[in-house]
């Protein structure tokens, strides 16, 4: 907690010390959670009376919107349109043509700078971001293009862990009269009354959920009018001014959109993108390759924001159906294996304009075209084991107990730290009191080691922990799983006539679809590729290639797909260059 105050002072100088000690209390309860991003990016979140109030990515610490409206001048904050709000929570960034300049001016920042965008009108931020371009390069351009790569918005998911509470209304500190009197000057050159402005009165609740349609059509018509007046046609800002008359007329939910856009990529996917060739598919590979590929432009699939808030639960409702079948080929790894694709919803399925043509385009271009591939994130664990439960207790763990290697490290730390076990001749060497000496050693030891080094001592106790290991696939929750995960096996086997042929295993543990790894290895090599069960392995199969293929293998593995070398076995089977003279 400690290091986490003096963390908050030095990115957020501006706080004093008596608002560090406010934002992170010293009694209060202060949770620390680890959420996995869409990209399967990890990040700690610190919730303090159940909100979140900070973020942390790669080291650096963001404050969450619950945060800002505490402390709103926290950052430097730009203001946008109200209709924009729903876009940036979408996952969009902010455009410039959507940021409103003041008369005052724009805050003076540069590349890399974390800010704020707030609502017209209101002081409170609705969005955390870092800015792409500073405030001369922004005005050196037109104020076109990107200008901030949004991080967290008022109504992401990262929000809705909170109590879900909308923006307070704040007041400018100073009157955004200019601002109001440029909305004017717009509506004027297209031939309103500047009466119409839809900037909302400061002591208005500011919030796109409470706007009324006519007041969105007017919002988003006038964020359109600003783009034609400065030649902004190709902005995202018009884009979401069109999305949001569009959305205006639908008056289906959002969820409801969210479950008709899955169910319209799912059929379009399997109309045209999968081949029963391709079977058995990940169902991983089917979201992130055919499904999204299948996505309108504008629009993002997004399961959080569906009814089924999993996508193995959308394929369960698609099984009931029965126009597919899944199986579970390996523990937490789902397979497609079959499709009825003469099912009446497939047969009338039409697809979307614009598709036809570029999909018959890329099928003809290549059928068994390599799929887009995301290496899954592997981080081992260890589980407190009976014989541990000693060790572990004093810090509130029990059986089963899962922890990271940093965990151990430093419980075993503060142990032997809190018993006093450091040896005060050699600070190196730690005493081994009863308890040590039951977990670590074994019973021909105990009579002969007293002392143990840091590192023997670290060794000895993950070595006696159980071994587990976290897997996070692109998309998809982590699943923890016993013991330590099997490296991809590269063997070299004789075959009749002296033939030799390259065995690849296990390429399911790790998210790759064998059928895709044999189909894209056999255009390469030009060698026959084949599909076996592999032998003691249930519901696994093996990729089988002639030739000595390792070190193509090993180039697609390494370089292509981005897999650390350690998860790798056989690799020192490729053949060998001949000898130098």
């Amino acid at each position: 907690r400690r290091k986490l105050r003096s963390d908050v002072a030095a990115a957020f100088p501006t706080l004093n010390t008596e608002q560090v000690a406010e934002l992170i209390p010293n009694k209060e309860e202060l949770n620390v959670i680890k959420i996995y991003s869409h990209k399967g990016e990890a990040i700690t979140v610190y919730m303090n009376h159940r909100n979140p109030i900070l973020f942390e990515v790669e080291k650096v610490l963001y404050p969450t919107v619950y945060t800002l409206w505490v402390y709103p001048d926290l950052l430097p904050a730009f203001a946008t349109w109200p209709p924009v709000l729903q876009k940036l929570a979408g996952g969009a960034d902010l455009m410039l043509p959507g940021v409103v300049v003041p008369s005052s001016g724009l805050p003076q920042v540069q590349r890399g700078t974390l800010c704020a965008v707030t609502l017209l009108g209101n002081r409170a931020p609705v969005a955390v971001g870092v800015a792409t371009m500073s405030t001369e390069e922004m005005l050196a351009a037109g104020m076109k293009g990107k200008g901030f790569a949004v991080l967290h918005t008022h109504l992401d998911h990262l929000w809705e862990y909170g109590d879900k509470s909308s923006p307070p209304t704040l007041a400018p500190l100073v009157t955004d009269s200019a601002a109001k009197e440029s909305a004017g000057d717009e509506q004027e050159l297209q031939g309103k009354e500047p009466g119409s402005s839809c900037s909302p009165e400061p002591e208005q609740h500011v919030d796109i959920r409470d706007l009324s349609l006519k007041d969105r059509d007017t919002c988003a018509e006038l964020l359109e009018q600003e783009e034609l007046h400065e030649n902004r046609a190709a902005e995202a800002a018009e884009d979401a001014s069109k999305e949001d008359q569009q959305e205006a007329e639908d008056s289906r939910t959002p969820q409801e959109q969210m479950d008709a856009l899955f169910n319209q990529c799912f059929f379009h996917a399997l109309k045209c993108k999968v081949k029963k060739s391709d079977l058995p598919l990940l169902t991983s590979t089917f979201l992130g390759s055919h499904m999204f590929s299948c996505c309108p432009a504008g629009k993002q699939l997004d399961i959080k924001k569906s009814s089924y808030k999993k996508f193995s639960k959308f394929l369960q409702c698609m099984q009931h159906q029965k126009i597919l079948q899944v199986k579970e080929l390996n523990k937490g790894v789902e397979s497609i294996v079959e499709v009825d694709w003469k099912h009446p919803d497939i047969k009338a399925f039409a697809v979307p304009e614009g598709f036809s043509s570029a999909s018959a385009a890329q099928d003809s271009k290549s059928e068994d075209r390599e799929q887009v591939y995301h290496a899954p994130e592997i981080i081992p664990l260890y589980g407190v084991s009976t014989k541990m439960i000693p060790l572990f207790q004093e810090s509130g763990h029990r059986k089963g107990s899962i922890l990271s290697s940093s965990e151990v490290r430093n419980i075993i730390i503060n142990y032997v730290k809190n018993n006093e076990l450091v040896d005060e001749t050699n600070k190196n060497f730690v005493k081994v009191n009863a308890i040590l000496c039951d977990c670590l050693l074994d019973k021909s030891e105990q009579d002969e080691i007293s002392h143990l080094k840091w590192d023997e001592l670290l060794s000895r106790c993950l070595e006696r922990l159980q071994p587990l290991h976290q897997v996070t696939f692109f998309g998809q929750e982590p699943v923890v799983r016993k013991g330590n995960i099997e490296p991809i096996d590269i063997s070299i086997a004789q075959r009749s006539s002296n033939k030799k042929v390259t065995i690849i295993k296990n390429l399911e543990l790790y998210g790759l679809d064998p059928q895709c790894v044999a189909n894209t290895l056999q255009q390469k090599v030009q060698a026959s590729a084949t599909i076996t069960p592999a032998p003691g392995a249930k519901d696994r199969v093996q990729v089988q290639i002639q030739g000595n293929q390792v070190h193509h293998l090993a180039k697609m593995l390494l370089e292509e797909y981005q897999l650390p070398r350690k998860y790798i076995q056989g690799l020192e089977k490729a053949p060998k260059l001949g000898r130098k003279k």
